[in-house]
């Protein structure tokens, strides 16, 4: 197997200079990133690094006057000049906390966007999956996956089109044709936080082949001594891509877990495709980051199929939170429910913005969205815009959303049964954070998660 350390090509920013610097500086940065692979691949490697920067120099940064960015504010972020991370190794001990009991054995970590083979561990996965990066791929099979890598719907966006210029790794999830995984795969992107704030790109591939069936965490969390999720003063930005493709009657559970330090920024992207008769349960939880923004994107490819999306965002202090869904419905026979909840605290600030389209031909389509979102605090904020685009006139679509403080009643009522005002108000917080908790596939992570909603909202 030859294997090859190959630099991104030099790509001109000028342009990009002139119309925003602080993009033209970030695609500058990514500029010369070097990524283990197969010599065979260098050249597709290049033409797609010099196709990503051209779509992204033509570009600008997002800002309010934007209609998909209006609610979101990105000032921070722009007010802070990153420099690209450096390949580390952590200690032991800051991994640990982080690794999950169900994947012992099923867990494939990368640190700064960068494979680390210290800490992964893939020895329970039976035979017809692949899980590791692009480098371990057999030739063979690199030259099938790179059919795959940015070739989804909206690869033109800036946050993806940056993403693909400078990408340092990619992670393979491969399930071939009736293959049946049992054993969970854990997906854990940690960053390493340094003294100046770095910037990070990683990337992620999962393809289940007609008939596979695989279950997927996709985590992303930050080396630290204390909780992730807290601000350590130390800010970083990590701009992801994870790229889904849901064969012919393949089955993928994808749960993505966002626990940044409090002082990072968070921009991701998921771009699902999926073909006939195929099912996609997504589970979101956003906790983390002081600024994070989740892009979820699928595409129905065929016909018959199902896709489950489940969130929950849990913020507080001045964190902005922005979820954005699209589900573009192209055929006849498809279902989609989307459940997005939403708990705010203090100054935070969470956004919603949920579509789904349905054109003529995608007859007898059913479609459900609803988003739920509680204020704790008379600061906390809620944008939400519950969207449906259709021009078919045989399907059953609705849609919502409900913005309420805990309900006084509700409260009453146990208080009146001899539980006193905090353990009732914490009491309704859990049963509202456990009709999403309830829905993931891992008893360890639906533990991990109930302690830290109850460790938030019990402050």
């Amino acid at each position: 197997m030859s294997v090859q350390l190959s630099p991104s090509p030099t790509v001109s920013v000028s342009e990009a200079m002139t119309h925003d610097e602080y993009l033209g500086a970030l695609l500058k940065q990514s500029e010369g990133q070097q990524i283990r692979i197969h010599a065979e691949i260098v050249g597709w490697l290049q033409e797609l690094r010099q196709r990503a920067a051209y779509d992204a120099a033509r570009q600008r940064m997002p800002t309010r006057q934007d209609e998909e960015w209006r609610f979101t504010d990105l000032s921070e972020l722009l007010a802070t000049q990153f420099v690209k991370a450096q390949t580390v190794v952590p200690r032991q001990s800051a991994i640990a906390p982080l690794t999950l009991k169900e994947a012992s054995q099923s867990r494939l970590v990368f640190v700064n966007g960068v494979y680390s083979p210290e800490y992964s561990d893939v020895s329970a996965l039976p035979d017809g999956v692949f899980v590791g990066n692009l480098a371990q791929l057999p030739l063979e099979d690199t030259y099938e996956a790179i059919k795959y890598i940015a070739h989804h719907d909206g690869e033109q966006e800036v946050f993806t089109a940056l993403n693909s210029t400078g990408f340092p790794d990619v992670a393979v999830i491969w399930a071939k044709k009736n293959v049946i995984v049992e054993t969970p795969i854990h997906l854990l992107f940690v960053t390493s936080v340094e003294e100046h704030p770095t910037f990070c790109l990683p990337r992620g591939l999962i393809v289940a082949e007609k008939g596979a069936s695989l279950t997927v965490l996709e985590q992303y969390s930050v080396t630290a001594e204390d909780c992730s999720d807290r601000p350590t003063q130390h800010p970083y930005f990590t701009n992801s891509v994870m790229e889904v493709f849901v064969e012919e009657n393949a089955r993928v559970n994808h749960t993505l877990l966002q626990r940044e330090s409090g002082d990072a920024f968070h921009i991701c992207k998921t771009a699902v495709a999926q073909s006939r008769n195929s099912h996609y349960t997504c589970n979101t939880l956003h906790l983390g980051a002081k600024l994070s923004r989740h892009n979820l994107d699928v595409w129905q490819k065929g016909e018959h199929t199902e896709t489950y999306l489940n969130g929950l965002t849990l913020i507080g202090r001045e964190q902005i939170s922005d979820t954005h869904s699209g589900v573009w419905l192209n055929y006849p026979h498809g279902t989609t429910n989307h459940l997005h909840k939403c708990i705010v605290d203090h100054k935070a600030h969470a956004i919603f913005s949920g579509k789904v389209t349905v054109p003529q031909k995608a007859q007898e389509t059913n479609a459900a969205q609803l988003n739920r979102n509680l204020l704790l605090s008379p600061k906390a904020r809620i944008d939400t815009k519950p969207q449906l685009q259709i021009t078919a006139d045989n399907v059953k679509c609705t849609h919502g959303a409900t913005i309420s403080q805990i309900d006084a009643d509700e409260l009453f009522y146990l208080q009146s049964r001899g539980i006193n005002a905090d353990s009732a108000r914490n009491l309704l917080l859990d049963a509202f954070a456990a009709e999403i908790l309830d829905r993931l596939p891992l008893p360890s992570l639906q533990k991990m998660v109930a302690q830290c909603v109850s460790c938030r909202t019990y402050e």
